[in-house]
């Protein structure tokens, strides 16, 4: 850097980052902390009103809308498919056996609104974002384990599954918030 100066983004933070990135970490925490004592509906409640903040507010909601069900299903899947294999429990069990629990779903909802917001700028910076997945996505977890929430049962395999898990799906994730934004605007 010269002079001093820092690197511009390419865009203007959205309006409400800051409130956006609060109200991430309150979700994650409500979600976490109230599955690890076996109330996630108090969790899921704190993200349904985030969610319904969110879209009453977002410029497209509807390509929020999309956004926000493509992430939860995607999260859904693989972190049944953790489940399947036998690397991760998670606090209150599976869903029908096999599918990871509602509260997880809420959680992939829970970051899928920071990307058109708080997390905006990696829609044009996929290689940070992969970093950031990489690093942020088995922290998370690692976290939510820790609190209870869940256990790895073999977190060496968990855990390098979900870095590559997260390095792939978090720029893929912020290019979609991007196309979508940009196809389904009104």
């Amino acid at each position: 850097m010269l002079g001093g100066t820092l690197p511009r983004l390419s865009r203007a933070p959205e309006p409400g980052w800051a409130l956006n990135l609060v109200l991430f970490q309150v979700g994650w925490w409500a979600v976490v902390l109230t599955a690890a004592q076996g109330q996630p509906g108090i969790g899921i409640g704190v993200v349904t009103l985030s969610l319904a903040w969110q879209l009453a507010i977002a410029r497209a909601p509807l390509a929020e809308a999309a956004l926000i069900g493509v992430a939860g299903a995607v999260g859904l899947v693989l972190d049944s498919l953790l489940l399947a294999t036998g690397w991760v429990e998670f606090t209150g069990g599976a869903l029908a056996g096999q599918l990871a629990p509602p509260w997880m779903f809420a959680l992939w909802v829970n970051f899928a609104l920071t990307l058109n917001v708080s997390l905006r700028p990696l829609q044009e910076r996929p290689l940070l974002a992969a970093t950031l997945g990489m690093i942020g996505g088995p922290l998370a977890y690692w976290g939510g384990a820790q609190l209870g929430a869940m256990t790895f049962l073999n977190a060496p395999a968990a855990l390098g599954a979900l870095a590559l898990e997260w390095a792939v799906l978090t720029p893929l994730l912020a290019g979609l918030a991007k196309t979508l934004k940009e196809r389904l605007r009104p």
